[in-house]
């Protein structure tokens, strides 16, 4: 009975608060990315080659789905926006489940997996920004930055959004995995006090 108590009690008031507002900011940024990154498109008429004296123009559209990276990016942030909104709502809602162990395991899993998801698809989108802003030389890609420069602000501003959420997430998981470890060592205390 009293290790129940302890139990019941583990989840404070404190920790119960800073989770819930690290998943909600974490949920704003990652919904932020994807939204900015699935509506980020810009459309430039450019010279494209010239005969003569004539300059032949065509209507050229850059947009997120030319790029797999940045198709993985907008799913992945969806993905993660939709596991913190899930968790809020478990946590709002069902504040007995809170101190159950095997609850406390999955959550700290689906954090951790939910970061390293998030995480992977900005280092990836990341890179073809970069390959967007510099080009290739060595492999004679050209920079796109310098023609579609709206595009690729946008493209920063999410990719901003998202490491903003990286980070909102490693301190999710650091939460949930501490609330594992106090958890036990309540159960472990509360088990060698009972006779």
């Amino acid at each position: 009975m009293a290790g129940e108590k302890i139990l019941l009690g583990c989840g404070t008031t404190k920790i119960w608060i800073l989770l819930l507002g690290l998943r909600i900011f974490a949920f704003m940024a990652t919904l932020a990315a994807a939204i900015v990154m699935a509506l980020n498109k810009e459309t430039k008429t450019l010279v494209v080659a010239t005969i003569g004296t004539t300059p032949i123009k065509a209507s050229l559209t850059a947009k997120f789905q030319d790029t797999p990276a940045f198709v993985f990016f907008v799913i992945a942030n969806v993905m993660v926006s939709f596991h913190n909104l899930l968790m809020i709502a478990l946590q709002i809602f069902s504040r007995k489940l809170e101190s159950k162990g095997l609850h406390l395991l999955s959550v700290a899993i689906l954090d951790m997996l939910n970061a390293t998801l998030v995480s992977a698809a900005a280092n990836g989108a990341v890179f073809m920004a970069e390959l967007g802003k510099n080009g290739n030389k060595h492999a004679k890609w050209n920079k796109v930055c310098d023609r579609f420069s709206i595009y690729c602000d946008h493209g920063r501003g999410a990719l901003i959004a998202a490491f903003a959420g990286v980070i909102l997430m490693i301190l999710i998981s650091a939460v949930s995995i501490s609330r594992i470890l106090t958890n036990s060592n309540k159960f472990s205390t509360a088990a060698a006090s009972s006779p």
